[in-house]
Formats: structure tokens, sequence, C-alpha cells
């Protein structure tokens, strides 16, 4: 449930001749790889790892027409998805493109996936499909995702108090992003989840942070907190212990792509 960077083709440099300068077409096909270490995995605000560290990565491709396909995986906490195999795996593919100089739009679809991992003893699973929209200019960002599933197995069988299904809640999600610095960069992050039939698990979340490219790595640090009810968004491991997992915290990353 991560927070997903999908790769673009950049230009290639100009090269320059004594008559012209002529860009380099753009490559057909791209792949590129990712992979990150993070001190907290947090999804929308969540931590999905009972504030633990996790292992990140993952791999796009782009066809230079605007389509792409990309994989991305996590460890995630048993204490949250319980009898499963604490790894998250995402799938996704859609189509961005350009709709005027500097600004861009994009729609996809995206399945969260938990192998073995389901609610309790329900029988019921965390898996959850959205389709989402979103444009960029420049350095701001607007993303909206749309369940299409039951948001992460949250149905009449696996809530406390049973309201239904609900399939067809969103998320939005606002981002801008400046260069401060050479190869520094600060990013401020706001987003809204709805749950449909489940209100009280509608909450605020944010991100304020700062990374900087030193080339063997990307480093960040970030500050993330989110206003969801405290009781609701707790989890508890096998020895009764607790973490309100939606708490203010930093988060610290070490990242690569290639």
């Amino acid at each position: 449930m991560k927070k997903l960077i999908l790769s673009v083709a950049v230009l290639s440099a100009l090269s320059v001749s004594v008559h012209a300068q002529t860009a380099a077409p753009t490559p057909e096909h791209t792949f590129t790889g990712n992979v990150a270490v993070v001190s907290d995995y947090r999804f929308r605000g969540i931590s999905q790892t009972f504030k633990q560290p996790a292992v990140q990565g993952g791999f796009d491709y782009s066809h230079s027409s605007g389509f792409y396909l990309g994989n991305w995986n996590s460890n995630v906490s048993g204490n949250q998805y319980n009898n499963g195999a604490g790894l998250e795996m995402d799938f996704y593919g859609g189509y961005k493109f350009e709709v005027m100089p500097d600004f861009t739009a994009d729609i996809g679809l995206l399945y969260y996936y938990y192998p073995a991992a389901k609610v309790g003893n329900t029988g019921e699973k965390y898996n959850n499909g959205e389709v989402y929209f979103a444009g960029a200019y420049k350095w701001f960002s607007a993303k909206y995702s749309y369940g299409l599933t039951d948001f992460f197995g949250l149905n009449n069988a696996t809530a406390a108090v049973p309201n239904g299904n609900s399939k067809g809640s969103g998320y939005l999600d606002l981002n801008a992003t400046f260069e401060v610095a050479e190869k520094t960069t600060l990013t401020l992050h706001a987003g809204r989840q709805w749950v449909r039939h489940y209100g009280d698990f509608n909450y605020n979340d944010y991100k304020v942070g700062v990374a900087r490219d030193f080339g063997f790595a990307t480093v960040g640090l970030a500050i993330v907190g989110t206003d969801a009810d405290k009781n609701l968004y707790t989890a508890v491991d096998s020895n009764g212990r607790t973490k309100r997992v939606g708490n203010t915290g930093a988060v610290l990353s070490i990242s690569k792509t290639f």
C-alpha cells in the first residue's frame, strides 16, 4: 500500500553539432528497478509494519506510447495482516499522457495482494483493488483512488459493528515537490481517506519530507502523521502489546533507482 512512484521516460541530453542541436529519440521501451530500506512503512500515514523497518523493491516497464506496468513489494506486520506471509505485493498498470506542456494525466489500476493473509478467523482476505486518476502540473500533483473491492477486507463479516460492504471507498492524494538545493527536494503531502459505510475509519494524513540524492543512493527523512481514531487504528501483537499505528512519527529511508 505504498504511495506508488511510476517511472517516466526522460528526454536524452541534447547533442550539439556545428550546424544544429538534435534531441535523441525517446526509447520505445524503458525498464527500471528500485530498492529501499525504511525505518517504518507508512501507507497513507498508517504504519504497516507495527512501526518496524521494512525492505522494499520493485520494477517498472513503460512504453513510449504512455502505457506502463509495474510491481512493488514490501514486508508488512503479521500483527496487522494475520495468518499470511508478512508480505505485500502491488501490481499496477495504466496510461500516462501529456495534456498540454507541463501537465500530464494518468489513469490506471492497482491491486494490493497479501499472500495467504486473512482477517482473523473470518476467511476474508485483505486483498484490495483500486482504479486511480491523477494529474501533475510542474511541482504539484493530485490523485484520486476509488475502491473496486471492500476496503482491505472490511465488510459485514469482519467489522466489529457490521454496516455493509466498503466498496467505493476513496483516497485523495495531494503532493507538492520543490528543489530547495542541488539534488535536494522538499515534499509536502496531504491526504484524505474515506471508508464507505464506515465513517469512523475516515481520517486525514500528512507528510513533510526532505530527500537528497548522493549518487550511490537517495537518503530521506520525513515526518508522517494522521488524525485517525486512535482506538480503531491500533495494532496488537501476540504478547498483547499495542501500538497506535497512525500516530505522528519520523521515517528514515535509503533508496536507489536503477
